[in-house]
């Protein structure tokens, strides 16, 4: 379960303390909502760990065949617009928005909303929560999002502009014209 926190009240992080308080404790996962926020959540368990590997697995050889973007794991941060630092479990962005980016912002939080977002629910999230981020994910810009509830085999589809699309028990997903040509096969999720 993850552990929010109103350090606001205490004092307000500017976004160079919030990367040197992450840096400080590398083995901490740490995010930032808009409002200032700070939430301490616990590694996944070996099940969604194995999930978001083979999911990551499957993107990374669609992108290398593509060269479509660039893509990142859990464990990389980003400077939201709309004002949140978000971890997603997998990420991709557009190569020519990548190489948009100047070397010092590639290095900490990119200040970029990924083009693709994917967050595999673990037993201990909570649905409400999720389903924020998500929301959250694409009022800063991001054009598609998955979120993954193993448990109930269910599927949340966000685009912009629209009401998420829920999936019962699908067998794949398809990356429309974010990632085009990718399609996730379910079978290995579930």
């Amino acid at each position: 379960m993850t552990f929010t926190t109103d350090l606001q009240a205490l004092a307000s992080l500017t976004d160079q303390q919030f990367y040197d308080l992450c840096q400080a404790h590398p083995d901490v996962k740490f995010e930032r909502t808009p409002g200032g926020y700070l939430l301490i959540m616990p590694p996944t368990g070996g099940e969604t760990g194995n999930r978001n590997f083979e999911i990551g697995l499957d993107l990374g050889n669609w992108n290398r065949r593509t060269q479509l973007g660039v893509l990142f794991d859990s464990s990389t941060g980003f400077s939201l617009p709309g004002g949140g630092d978000r971890a997603p479990d997998l990420a991709f962005v557009r190569q020519a928005r990548w190489d948009a980016l100047s070397p010092a912002e590639k290095e900490k939080f990119p200040p970029i909303a990924p083009d693709f977002v994917l967050e595999l629910m673990s037993p201990s999230d909570v649905l409400t929560e999720a389903q924020a981020k998500m929301s959250e994910y694409l009022g800063s810009g991001v054009r598609l999002g998955w979120l993954i509830n193993r448990q109930q085999r269910r599927v949340w589809i966000y685009r912009p502009e629209a009401t998420a699309e829920v999936l019962d028990n699908p067998s794949a997903l398809s990356g429309e014209d974010v990632l085009p040509g990718f399609t996730l096969n379910l079978k290995n999720v579930w």
